[in-house]
């Protein structure tokens, strides 16, 4: 490999300085563990019936969806069978996060940290419901505007415990 970092072999492109494996998971990890998560969820099949079809435990399938365990490729297999989807799903999107350095920024923490949460994903699968481009757009005007309400509300709580 050269003498490169797996994560730089990986991903094909230099890591930022200081970036170490103790740092966390893998950003690939991560991308593959939450979308089992959100096939899983959209499947409405809990943790326990997978880790039950795939002979785990439920905590397992935990650590697999949060990245902290690599999925290994006949897990992954598995998973996918379990999943009724294929491969090749689990790695969508990851080429487009790798190219273009401010949606991986983005995509990469801030996202995937959120889907990753009950409302995260309640969101993700209420969201795509609504036919209407007008009404997403208002619902995520009105989702902007109390984030700007909240960022503004922080500062002053922090001030009032001072």
């Amino acid at each position: 490999m050269n003498g490169a970092s797996h994560k730089e072999f990986t991903l094909g492109r230099p890591l930022p300085a200081g970036d170490d494996s103790a740092e966390g998971p893998h950003p690939v990890d991560r991308h593959v563990g939450l979308h089992i998560r959100m096939r899983r969820k959209a499947l409405g099949i809990s943790q326990e019936r997978l880790a039950e079809a795939l002979g785990l435990t439920f905590q397992q399938v935990q650590k697999y969806e949060r990245g902290a365990n690599r999925v290994s490729a006949s897990k992954l297999f598995e998973i996918a069978r379990a999943l009724k989807t294929n491969v090749a799903y689990f790695y969508e999107g990851l080429e487009d996060e790798a190219h273009e350095p401010a949606a991986r920024g983005f995509i990469g923490a801030n996202a995937q940290q959120f889907l990753l949460t009950p409302e995260g994903l309640e969101l993700a699968a209420t969201f795509p419901k609504l036919r209407r481009a007008s009404l997403r757009r208002k619902v995520l005007d009105l989702v902007r505007a109390v984030a700007e309400m909240d960022d503004e509300e922080e500062p002053a709580a922090v001030a009032a415990v001072r």
